[in-house]
């Protein structure tokens, strides 16, 4: 079990525990639980690097404790 933490552009975070073979897309899942956004609307990247839904947290190499990047389109 690791912990996420994200933040977006206005300074809010979100911390979400998860575990390293889920997918961006569970992570998108619990985040939307968490902020009331739907999870189809948030985009998660780290500087330029765009996360697909698709592919682990492990294959990314996102560690705990992690801070991510938050974004609404």
């Amino acid at each position: 079990m690791i912990e996420v933490v994200l933040s977006d552009r206005l300074g809010k975070k979100v911390r979400v525990k998860c575990n390293e073979d889920d997918t961006i897309g569970d992570l998108k899942k619990l985040v939307a639980a968490q902020t009331g956004t739907r999870a189809d609307k948030i985009r998660i990247q780290k500087w330029y690097t765009i996360y697909e839904d698709h592919i682990t947290l492990k294959d990314y190499e996102i560690h705990d404790g992690m801070g991510l990047e938050l974004y609404y389109n």
